[in-house]
Protein backbone atom coordinates (compact mmCIF):
# COMPACT_ATOMS: atom_id res chain seq x y z
CA UNK A 1 0.00 0.00 0.00
CA UNK A 2 1.24 3.53 -0.66
CA UNK A 3 1.27 5.74 2.14
CA UNK A 4 1.72 9.47 1.57
CA UNK A 5 2.63 11.87 4.44
CA UNK A 6 5.21 14.66 5.20
CA UNK A 7 8.68 13.52 6.77
CA UNK A 8 10.48 16.75 8.25
CA UNK A 9 9.03 18.66 5.89
CA UNK A 10 9.21 16.60 2.59
CA UNK A 11 5.83 14.88 1.13
CA UNK A 12 6.77 11.19 1.46
CA UNK A 13 5.15 8.17 -0.63
CA UNK A 14 6.07 5.31 1.64
CA UNK A 15 5.15 1.57 -0.15
CA UNK A 16 4.60 0.16 3.63
CA UNK A 17 2.19 -2.77 4.80
CA UNK A 18 -0.61 -0.48 6.06
CA UNK A 19 0.01 -2.70 9.80
CA UNK A 20 3.85 -1.92 9.69
CA UNK A 21 4.56 0.02 12.92
CA UNK A 22 6.14 3.87 11.93
CA UNK A 23 9.19 3.36 13.93
CA UNK A 24 10.15 0.35 11.72
CA UNK A 25 9.65 2.69 8.67
CA UNK A 26 11.56 5.59 10.44
CA UNK A 27 14.57 3.81 10.95
CA UNK A 28 14.97 0.96 8.54
CA UNK A 29 13.74 2.79 5.06
CA UNK A 30 13.66 6.61 5.78
CA UNK A 31 17.19 6.41 8.16
CA UNK A 32 15.98 8.73 10.79
CA UNK A 33 17.97 6.48 13.48
CA UNK A 34 17.29 9.29 15.97
CA UNK A 35 13.49 7.41 16.29
CA UNK A 36 14.47 4.53 19.21
CA UNK A 37 13.29 1.47 20.44
CA UNK A 38 13.42 1.18 23.54
CA UNK A 39 10.26 -1.05 24.90
CA UNK A 40 8.29 -1.35 22.05
CA UNK A 41 5.33 -1.75 23.96
CA UNK A 42 4.66 2.06 24.72
CA UNK A 43 6.05 2.14 27.84
CA UNK A 44 9.52 4.01 27.67
CA UNK A 45 8.95 7.42 25.33
CA UNK A 46 12.10 6.58 22.63
CA UNK A 47 10.72 6.50 20.15
CA UNK A 48 8.52 9.12 20.17
CA UNK A 49 7.70 11.68 16.65
CA UNK A 50 5.62 14.61 16.21
CA UNK A 51 2.42 13.84 14.54
CA UNK A 52 0.83 16.75 13.54
CA UNK A 53 2.60 18.31 16.18
CA UNK A 54 1.69 16.26 18.76
CA UNK A 55 4.21 13.58 20.65
CA UNK A 56 2.92 10.38 19.27
CA UNK A 57 4.55 6.64 20.26
CA UNK A 58 5.79 5.57 16.76
CA UNK A 59 5.97 1.70 18.37
CA UNK A 60 2.25 1.85 18.35
CA UNK A 61 1.49 4.15 15.37
CA UNK A 62 0.59 2.10 12.44
CA UNK A 63 1.81 3.33 8.90
CA UNK A 64 -1.66 3.58 8.00
CA UNK A 65 -2.50 6.11 10.41
CA UNK A 66 0.04 8.31 8.75
CA UNK A 67 -2.03 8.86 5.50
CA UNK A 68 -2.05 12.40 5.36
CA UNK A 69 0.01 13.31 8.44
CA UNK A 70 2.29 15.51 8.90
CA UNK A 71 5.48 13.83 10.91
CA UNK A 72 8.60 15.16 12.79
CA UNK A 73 11.05 13.31 14.08
CA UNK A 74 13.71 14.83 16.12
CA UNK A 75 16.44 15.06 13.18
CA UNK A 76 13.47 17.54 12.02
CA UNK A 77 13.15 19.78 14.87
CA UNK A 78 15.47 22.04 13.05
CA UNK A 79 14.50 25.51 10.71
CA UNK A 80 16.50 26.08 7.59
CA UNK A 81 19.28 24.36 9.53
CA UNK A 82 19.62 26.09 12.18
CA UNK A 83 19.44 23.95 15.57
CA UNK A 84 16.23 24.33 17.82
CA UNK A 85 16.08 25.63 20.89
CA UNK A 86 15.02 22.71 22.17
CA UNK A 87 18.38 20.77 20.87
CA UNK A 88 20.42 23.78 21.84
CA UNK A 89 18.96 23.60 25.51
CA UNK A 90 19.53 19.80 25.91
CA UNK A 91 23.27 20.78 24.74
CA UNK A 92 24.15 23.30 26.95
CA UNK A 93 22.37 21.71 30.20
CA UNK A 94 23.96 18.68 29.88
CA UNK A 95 20.53 16.62 29.49
CA UNK A 96 21.85 14.12 26.81
CA UNK A 97 23.89 11.90 28.48
CA UNK A 98 23.81 8.36 26.60
CA UNK A 99 21.68 9.73 24.16
CA UNK A 100 19.14 7.07 24.10
CA UNK A 101 16.13 8.82 25.43
CA UNK A 102 16.85 12.44 23.83
CA UNK A 103 15.26 12.20 20.59
CA UNK A 104 11.79 11.02 22.14
CA UNK A 105 12.25 13.46 25.29
CA UNK A 106 13.13 16.79 22.18
CA UNK A 107 9.78 15.68 20.75
CA UNK A 108 7.73 15.62 23.61
CA UNK A 109 8.99 18.90 24.87
CA UNK A 110 8.19 20.11 21.60
CA UNK A 111 4.91 18.91 22.05
CA UNK A 112 4.27 20.90 25.60
CA UNK A 113 5.87 23.96 24.37
CA UNK A 114 3.75 24.06 21.55
CA UNK A 115 0.91 23.90 23.90
CA UNK A 116 2.34 25.54 26.53
CA UNK A 117 5.18 28.43 25.99
CA UNK A 118 6.09 28.48 29.64
CA UNK A 119 5.65 25.44 31.84
CA UNK A 120 6.64 25.37 35.14
CA UNK A 121 9.19 22.66 36.57
CA UNK A 122 6.28 20.13 37.53
CA UNK A 123 4.46 20.85 34.08
CA UNK A 124 7.11 20.15 32.40
CA UNK A 125 8.06 16.85 34.37
CA UNK A 126 4.21 16.21 34.26
CA UNK A 127 4.57 16.72 30.13
CA UNK A 128 7.62 14.42 29.45
CA UNK A 129 6.16 11.73 32.26
CA UNK A 130 5.70 8.97 29.06
CA UNK A 131 9.56 9.50 28.52
CA UNK A 132 11.84 7.68 30.59
CA UNK A 133 15.87 8.17 31.03
CA UNK A 134 17.61 4.84 31.91
CA UNK A 135 20.74 7.52 33.14
CA UNK A 136 18.31 9.41 35.93
CA UNK A 137 18.88 12.79 34.12
CA UNK A 138 15.49 14.00 34.60
CA UNK A 139 16.81 17.26 36.50
CA UNK A 140 19.04 18.29 33.47
CA UNK A 141 15.95 17.83 31.06
CA UNK A 142 14.07 19.76 33.16
CA UNK A 143 16.23 22.26 32.74
CA UNK A 144 17.26 22.21 29.59
CA UNK A 145 13.13 22.29 28.34
CA UNK A 146 12.90 25.82 31.11
CA UNK A 147 15.86 27.21 29.50
CA UNK A 148 14.21 26.54 26.08
CA UNK A 149 10.95 27.75 26.88
CA UNK A 150 12.72 31.10 27.62
CA UNK A 151 14.65 31.61 24.58
CA UNK A 152 11.37 30.38 22.32
CA UNK A 153 9.28 32.88 24.17
CA UNK A 154 12.47 35.66 23.44
CA UNK A 155 12.47 34.79 20.11
CA UNK A 156 8.72 35.37 19.67
CA UNK A 157 8.98 38.71 21.16
CA UNK A 158 11.77 39.82 18.72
Amino acid sequence: MIITFTLNGRVVRADAAPDARALDYLREEALLTGVKEGCGAGDCGACAVLVDGRAKLSCLTLMAQLEGRDVVTAEGLAADGARHPLRQAFIDHGAVQCGYCSPGMLTAAADLLDRNPNPSRAEIRQGLSGNLCRCGGYDKITDAVQAAAKALCEDGES
